[in-house]
């Protein structure tokens, strides 16, 4: 039933991506330095491609990547995510998990 859920869910979504107009002002300074490279709001396949954002991933929530319906959400996000699967992804999963990709480097 989740499955069905998120398929309809992710069938509402754009295909292609909205187009912006281009901006000439100077580009924004790059974020400080301690601004974490993985967090609750990156991409899970990018969380994924990463060797060690991957290992931190699987000490929480391993069965994310092995998940049947991994290739329907794999371009969300968690914090996307946990409106279709809050059973899994509670608040105290959550923080765990965004703690373990903090600490990727």
């Amino acid at each position: 039933m989740k499955t069905l859920l998120l398929a309809v869910a992710l069938s509402a979504l754009p295909l292609a991506p909205a187009s912006f107009a281009q901006d000439t002002a100077a580009p924004a300074p790059a974020p400080a330095a301690a601004a974490a490279k993985f967090n609750l709001d990156t991409p899970i396949q990018d969380i994924v491609a990463n060797p060690a954002a991957k290992a931190a991933l699987d000490s929480v929530l391993p069965e994310v990547p092995t998940h049947e319906s991994y290739e329907m959400f794999k371009t969300m996000s968690l914090n996307q995510l946990k409106t279709y699967a809050a059973d899994k992804l509670t608040p105290e999963v959550l923080a765990k998990t965004e703690a373990a990709l903090a600490a990727v480097k």
